[in-house]
């Protein structure tokens, strides 16, 4: 192991010291020569002149001329980033606007938009996007798309809650719709070096009657199914001559409302209410410290607007991941990101401001984000109260990285560190390196170690130390693979980040081979899956979990896409663990097999729906999935979506058996782009639970906002124990709303 510390630490310290050298065409972007009319109507004079961009069909057919007529123009002046967009109908009743809610989730609608990384790091990247109806849809995209799969979309890399300052107008006719965007230089992040500022860019059109992705530049979907939004594939473009101002942006609030707990007496004869009347203020502040540096200042922390968690069920020995949507956590997130591997990471935000699923109030805090020179600099610190048996606390973080040998490699580090004021204390520090290789092959790198308060052990040995080296092909086209092997000691604990299990070394397989049929096949693409995991517990030496899978997948021109897998396992089982509270796993070695499967839709219909299904073995039992996720865009003013899962395992042997459904529905009312009306309700039956969270949202500008939410969490039935539970378990109530004023 200590071997293994060595190699990694020399090759990543060898490569810090490597000046990178780049080399890209540029594309110069032109400064507007009048005032722009901001209507929505790219017609004016100030447009005149600007080239088009020779926009690319993505899909279904790569490389071939666009279906429908694209004039796009990107231009500047010293205040904003201009987007003008001609888009173009030969039939303009086949247009499609399903939506018109801020950071709309809408897949069958037509949609616009721009992709700027503005740091030209080909890791990081915001996305500003429009419909037909005018909304605002931005996002950051974080580790060139090559996430871990979880929620948000683009692998787990894309996070739909970052927002910031901007606008759009659209307009249509006969003939098409149209587009002006304006983006404030003040909202995006950049370095000037001499008088150039360089970025990356890609744009996307969305076509929805024909499934229909129009690009530029040109993007080979070779990549994979988010290669449109990947920094690494963007257009190098220049801005001269660009002299900003850095305001301060400071948007208080204010937040009153009416909590009530029913909570059991001492006695356990009866229940009794526990109210709580709810008055806070407080505010956030963002000042542009640099054009590629920004300060923001946080003051009495709160999350009320935030929207439920969605409920799961665990159905493994682990602990189950939930993503972060509080917004103060959203600016530049993904540069805080040090991957252990799928949803652990050695920060996870999370962890701040919550106590076993309760909610700590947070003091405030402060968080610098941005770029120092060559390298990428995430800064975090905020203070927590104290909370029943826990101790008020400190949790900081710090992030650097920076690029190295070529345009798609970096090296950097993370240091983490939660302290409280009983003296208690957790750090974890660690090194990483991604490194192009050749072509479309990676080589990574990480080492990173935890150290805490009355720990036994040696900080220098491999108890408390986590290291990985992976080597992956990134392409659907022909053969590519991940290869990695990775080492977690039994004393590794990072306090701020998220692991489900340590003291293991795994090993991992993963190969695929993809065809692109061509223009005369339905399919856009298929591919052959081949993946094969194993991890080994350090204590003993012996299995912990393997799994094996032989799949097949596709994408069709018609929007359909899926996959079909033959799964075999391995579970080595320490400990007994329950599955819900009607059944058990024992300790033990298990093998067993399984088929799953899962389809989408097209998402560009007014009705499409994900299906997916699991069937098989499940230890020394039997286990069968199942679930559907249905969306309608009923029209733009109307949204419905929900899903329905099933978990049914049945221990024959043992007489034992669980059963869990999970239904949730969300209904979406869009009286305008400024005005919104949700409901989110969800049913979980291994506890007879239903949730309800209702929003109310009045969003006259960006940092505008007014909020009412309703929660409610009832429990359904006696379940023959008494005292009799209450009709409800607890409600609150609340009102809030944000100003910003700029300085």
């Amino acid at each position: 192991m200590k071997r293994i510390q060595s190699i990694l630490a020399i090759v990543i310290f060898a490569l810090c010291c490597t000046s990178p050298v780049f080399g890209q065409e540029v594309y110069k972007i032109s400064q507007l020569k009048g005032a722009v009319n901001f209507d929505g109507s790219p017609f004016e004079e100030a447009w005149t002149g600007i080239d088009f961009l020779p926009m690319v069909m993505h899909k279904p057919n790569f490389g071939n001329d666009p279906g429908e007529k694209n004039e796009v123009m990107i231009a500047y002046d010293q205040e904003y980033l201009w987007v003008g967009a001609r888009l173009y109908y030969k039939d303009a009743s086949k247009i499609v606007s399903k939506s018109k809610e801020r950071d709309a989730e809408s897949t069958s609608s037509d949609s616009f938009g721009i992709i700027l990384d503005t740091y030209d790091d080909n890791e990081n990247a915001l996305a500003f996007f429009t419909m037909p109806s005018g909304l605002r849809i931005d996002y950051s995209v974080s580790n060139d798309t090559a996430g871990s799969g979880g929620p948000g979309g683009l692998g787990g890399s894309r996070n739909i809650d970052w927002n910031t300052f901007w606008d759009v107008e659209t307009s249509r006719d006969d003939n098409g719709w149209y587009v002006e965007m304006r983006i404030p230089f003040s909202s995006l992040r950049f370095q000037t070096v001499g008088d150039v500022v360089s970025m990356g860019m890609i744009v996307n059109r969305t076509i929805s009657y024909n499934n229909e992705i129009d690009t530029y530049p040109e993007i080979d979907p070779k990549y994979g199914e988010y290669a449109i939004f990947k920094p690494s594939l963007a257009q190098k473009i220049e801005f001269e001559g660009i002299k900003r101002r850095e305001p301060i942006y400071f948007t208080p609030y204010v937040l009153g409302g009416f909590s009530r707990d029913r909570e059991l007496n001492r006695e356990g004869t009866g229940y009794i209410n526990g109210d709580e009347n709810k008055f806070e203020a407080g505010g956030d502040l963002k000042y542009g410290i640099t054009s590629n540096l920004t300060l923001d200042v946080t003051v009495n922390t709160d999350f009320a607007e935030v929207e439920v968690d969605d409920v799961q069920v665990n159905l493994t020995r682990y602990s189950l991941f939930f993503p972060e949507k509080r917004p103060f956590f959203q600016e530049r997130s993904g540069i805080f990101s040090f991957s252990l591997g799928g949803s652990q990471d050695l920060f996870y935000s999370r962890n701040i401001g919550t106590v076993d699923g309760n909610p700590v109030r947070i003091f405030g805090g402060a968080r610098l984000v941005g770029r120092v020179g060559e390298w990428d600099l995430g800064f975090l610190d905020m203070q927590t109260e104290e909370f029943n048996d826990t101790a008020s606390e400190n949790f900081g973080v710090l992030r650097m990285r920076r690029q190295v040998i070529n345009r798609y490699s970096y090296v950097g580090g993370m240091l983490t560190s939660r302290l409280g004021t009983d003296g208690s204390y957790n750090v974890a520090y660690g090194l990483d390196g991604i490194f192009r290789v050749i072509e479309d092959d990676y080589l990574a790198v990480k080492l990173a170690q935890t150290s805490e308060k009355d720990r036994a052990g040696d900080q220098f040995s491999s108890d408390p130390t986590y290291a990985t080296i992976d080597w992956q092909r990134r392409s659907d086209k022909g053969f590519s693979y991940d290869l990695s092997y990775s080492y977690m000691g039994d004393q590794f604990n990072p306090g701020m980040g998220f692991v489900q299990q340590n003291g293991i070394r795994k090993v991992s397989s993963i190969l695929h081979y993809g065809w692109f049929p061509g223009e005369s096949s339905k399919l856009i693409n298929h591919k052959i899956n081949f993946t094969l995991n194993q991890s080994n517990r350090l204590s003993d030496g012996n299995i912990e979990s393997m799994f094996f899978e032989l799949g097949w997948s596709c994408v069709t021109k018609g929007g359909w896409n899926g996959r079909v897998d033959y799964q075999y396992r391995k579970e080595g089982v320490l400990f007994d663990f329950p599955i819900g509270d009607e059944a058990l796993v024992h300790s033990g070695n298990y093998s067993y097999m399984g088929f799953a499967s899962m389809w989408n839709t097209p998402k560009t219909k007014s009705l499409s729906a994900t299906f997916s299904m699991n069937a098989g073995e499940y230890y020394d039992g039997k286990k069968v999935s199942f679930s559907v996720s249905p969306i309608y865009n009923v029209s733009s003013s109307l949204q419905l979506s929900g899903s329905y899962a099933l978990d049914r395992i049945e221990f024959h042997e043992r007489g034992q058996k669980f059963y869990s459904h999970i239904a949730k529905l969300k209904v979406l009312y869009m009286y305008s782009t400024e005005i919104s009306a949700s409901a989110f309700i969800q049913y979980n039956n291994t506890d007879d639970s239903l949730m309800t969270n209702l929003r109310l949202r009045y969003n006259p500008r960006e940092g505008n906002d007014f909020y009412l939410v309703f929660n409610e969490n009832r429990t359904l039935g006696n379940k023959g124990m008494p005292p009799e539970p209450p009709s409800y378990n607890n409600r609150t109530i609340m009102l809030k709303y944000s100003h910003t004023f700029t300085l």
